[in-house]
């Protein structure tokens, strides 16, 4: 049981250490990522930034995802019989609101370059382990030398779906029964945009001071 995403921070950077001497950066799964992600980035002294991915939707039925976009690419895994009109219009629709969200985030800052790198992907826990499936497919087609999946709890599961898939995965909790991420943290509210803000800025405050 972790306090907050906090402490589960302080604990996934020890676990970490081994690549504190990578050439390497870490990168936020919004939101609650986030707040994990930034102890372990300032502990590890790597930059940090945000990863951006969102499902794309089958004409049929948005939510039965046939794919996912990031804001430079994009894969599709059950796209058979799909018109390539649709999905570049659906591709246009989401890249245009992530671009808004990464702008938020991030203000003018341009994406690291990951080729060749030690690229470390952060969350608060994986359920499925969907969402992180998505982000390792797209991050590949930058090249990075290794992928790390960084995780405080994760389900026996997401676990299995995610450890051929990667350099490695590593997570503090991986419980006999699981009950949602939620269930191992003591707070576990809800991260804010405003929230995310916080930690990026303080993070950049970092930087510069460092």
């Amino acid at each position: 049981m972790f306090r907050d995403r906090l402490e589960a921070g302080l604990m996934l950077a020890v676990k970490l250490e081994k690549y504190k001497k990578d050439s390497g950066i870490v990168l936020a799964i919004p939101r609650g990522g986030v707040p994990v992600a930034y102890i372990v980035a300032k502990e590890l002294g790597v930059p940090l930034e945000v990863i951006l991915t969102k499902k794309i939707g089958h004409p049929l039925n948005k939510e039965y995802a046939i794919g996912a976009a990031s804001l430079n690419d994009y894969f599709i895994t059950h796209g058979n019989g799909v018109p390539e009109t649709y999905i570049q219009q659906e591709l246009e629709k989401i890249r245009t609101r992530l671009k808004e969200m990464y702008k938020k985030f991030m203000g003018d800052k341009s994406p690291e370059k990951l080729e060749g790198k030690t690229v470390i992907v952060i969350d608060d826990g994986m359920a499925t382990g969907n969402t992180m499936l998505a982000t390792v497919n797209i991050l590949r087609k930058s090249r990075p030398g290794k992928i790390v999946i960084a995780v405080p709890v994760a389900s026996k599961n997401a676990v299995n779906k995610l450890a051929n898939k990667v350099d490695e995965v590593i997570a503090i909790l991986v419980p006999e029964e699981f009950y949602g991420v939620g269930a191992f943290y003591e707070d576990f509210a809800q991260v804010t945009d405003k929230e995310v803000m916080y930690y990026l800025e303080r993070w950049k405050g970092l930087k510069m001071t460092g």
